[in-house]
């Protein structure tokens, strides 16, 4: 056992080595706006005084995450100031100096070991055969890599530009406590998160219901049922302290300046639009397209003038009748049921929140990756879901420099997440149905059409947002039926819970 540990242990080392020196092969790639963003903020919280942070607009990247990423990004900038002092000058917009690329870039690297050290205790959750000497089969190995090397993280991150990595290091450390039932360490690592954050709000009806159960209430499940025993207050406070302590250091500056209405309007600039530049592959990106096409039967199409008004109710409207059997399953079912429900809840959200942005879908992927090495009927809508949405990602690199990097990684990690979850599965029948594949086996069609053909085209003038349509519709379809399939496995009848841990 001790040697298949130090196995276990070397295999999860080099592939964070290999996922590192990789990302540094990133550093002179193609950044988006989002670099600038960032940029802009480490410039914002190093020259202006805290009392500035939220009303500073000289660029139009203005600070809108919560405050504790905010002091997220003035604890970088002390280390920024010397590699490059221009690059905090908030005057100096679209500053984009080697030195800096190289600090911005390297900041996402070295932030990027709590995701590593996440994914890892994660790895700890999931039990491997014993005597299994075929690592390609083993669900820890597998896991690692799905997380380590997801693709979409890493071209979100390393190459278009985010700190997504540290931000997810949060939340699976924090479903990693859950599964060992460390409930206190959970909290308070999901508090920080949504202070970091503020979009896995999406996921925290999952976890306010989930600790509720779990933490505040003892039970008693014997004889393979739950039945509540008592309610502890002293845990409820306990679990409301952390809450409140953590929302204090990060929000307490802002409360004593009176600038708590400033903050919250940056954070939610309902302003903006129901659907982002480029839709996000959803519910919305089909009444998109429904629209446009009756348009040109009716010019008004499906519009009402009403509707602009009245969305930014209608989304947490229709999210919130969608999480409540989500929820209430959770009164049923273990750390696994919480996992699901938060994958759900995320899920949810994204296919019916406001201006969603389509990175917000690795925040179904990742954890779903939990589900796969355990499940078979979760393997295949992992492979469903993780491919089409890791293509819907396609369009954020538009240049032709990086047309090569991004095919080949998504290939790459495509075909193992197909062989590995295979091997794990083997024996169980195909992990994908036949209209599943044929589904998948367009998404090749859509890609060679909109990345290869298209821009050689002279449609490429006339129509140029027409293969960002395509792939946001298409993509929105495998997207929209992965959302049921999961809803739909939530929904069944659930079996007898055994005294054996699952996860």
């Amino acid at each position: 056992m001790a040697a298949a540990m130090v196995e276990s242990g070397s295999c999860f080392f080099a592939l964070a080595l290999g996922v590192s020196l990789l990302k540094a092969l990133f550093i002179n790639a193609y950044h988006s706006t989002d670099f600038e963003v960032h940029r802009n903020w480490l410039a914002i919280t190093h020259s202006l005084p805290v009392s500035r942070w939220y009303y500073e607009n000289t660029s139009e990247w203005t600070l809108d995450y919560p405050p504790l990423f905010a002091w997220f990004e003035f604890s970088l900038s002390n280390i920024a100031q010397y590699f490059d002092k221009n690059m905090l000058v908030v005057e100096n917009l679209n500053y984009a100096s080697p030195t800096t690329i190289l600090f911005q870039r390297l900041s996402v690297i070295f932030t990027d070991v709590l995701f590593i050290y996440a994914a890892r205790e994660c790895c700890s959750c999931v039990r491997d055969q014993k005597g299994n000497r075929d690592i390609l089969s083993r669900p820890s190995f597998v896991l690692a890599v799905l997380l380590l090397w997801n693709f979409g993280l890493l071209i979100v991150d390393h190459i278009h530009f985010q700190y997504n990595g540290f931000l997810f290091g949060f939340l699976l450390l924090s479903v990693a406590k859950h599964m060992q039932s460390r409930h206190l360490q959970g909290a308070l690592l999901f508090a920080i998160l949504l202070n970091l954050k503020h979009i896995y709000l999406y996921v925290a009806p999952a976890y306010g219901v989930f600790l509720l159960r779990s933490y505040c209430f003892t039970q008693d499940n014997s004889d393979g049922s739950i039945r509540w025993r008592s309610f502890s207050l002293c845990r409820l406070l306990a679990l409301g302290s952390i809450v409140v302590t953590v929302c204090a250091l990060s929000f307490g500056p802002f409360v004593a300046m009176g600038q708590v209405p400033q903050v919250l309007s940056r954070l939610f600039p309902f302003k903006r639009g129901l659907c982002h530049a480029y839709w996000a592959p959803n519910v919305w990106a089909l009444y998109n397209i429904l629209d446009k096409s009756l348009t040109t039967l009716a010019p008004s199409g499906l519009h009402d003038r009403r509707f602009g008004s009245r969305v930014p109710t209608l989304c947490p409207a229709l999210c919130l009748p969608i999480h409540h059997p989500r929820l209430h399953s959770l009164v049923h079912r273990g750390a696994r049921g919480f996992l699901r429900c938060l994958l759900l809840c995320a899920l949810g959200s994204f296919m019916f929140g406001w201006h969603v942005h389509e990175k917000a879908i690795l925040i179904a992927i990742l954890p779903l990756s939990l589900l796969a090495v355990e499940s078979r009927e979760d393997a295949g809508i992992f492979l469903v879901l993780t491919t089409t949405g890791h293509y819907s990602l396609f369009p954020l690199l538009f240049t032709p420099a990086e047309l090569p990097i991004k095919f080949a990684l998504m290939l790459t990690f495509t075909v193992f997440s197909f062989a590995a979850l295979g091997r794990i599965h083997s024996g169980q029948g195909s992990l994908l149905r036949p209209f599943e594949v044929v589904y998948l086996s367009g998404l090749v069609a859509v890609a060679v059409t909109c990345e290869l053909i298209f821009p050689l085209s002279p449609w490429q003038q006339k129509l140029p947002f027409l293969p960002l349509l395509v792939t946001s519709v298409y993509t929105s379809v495998g997207v929209c039926y992965s959302f049921l399939r999961l809803y739909a496995s939530l929904l069944r009848p659930r079996q007898q819970v055994h005294k054996s841990k699952q996860l």
